[in-house]
């Protein structure tokens, strides 16, 4: 029993340090990214043969991804909560 707790918490320690690892690396392979975005495999592949996700194809076959630019493509279509404030146009007051 104690052994499969400790096999359990070495399990959590490994996905953690796999996670710092992503965090750190500035270019990203297919599996990686798919990990990254937590999306199944099928889902990344689809974005990207329909070209929805930004990516790189050096060689014709293998895909790789930049870590930024993937976060950018995350934070590409905010919702406005109802309690952040919006920006006035100029000119208008805030009677308006």
């Amino acid at each position: 029993m104690k052994e499969q707790i400790i096999i359990e918490k070495l399990t959590d320690i490994k996905e953690l340090i796999v996670g710092q690892i992503l965090l750190q690396k500035e270019v990203l392979n297919f599996n990686e990214a798919s990990r990254y975005l937590e999306i199944s495999h099928s889902y990344l592949y689809k974005l990207t043969s329909t070209k929805s996700i930004p990516h790189y194809c050096p060689n014709g076959k293998k895909l790789y991804f930049n870590r930024v630019e993937l976060d950018l493509w995350i934070q590409r279509n905010k919702v406005v909560s109802i309690n952040e404030p919006t920006k006035k146009k100029k000119g208008e007051s805030k009677n308006d």
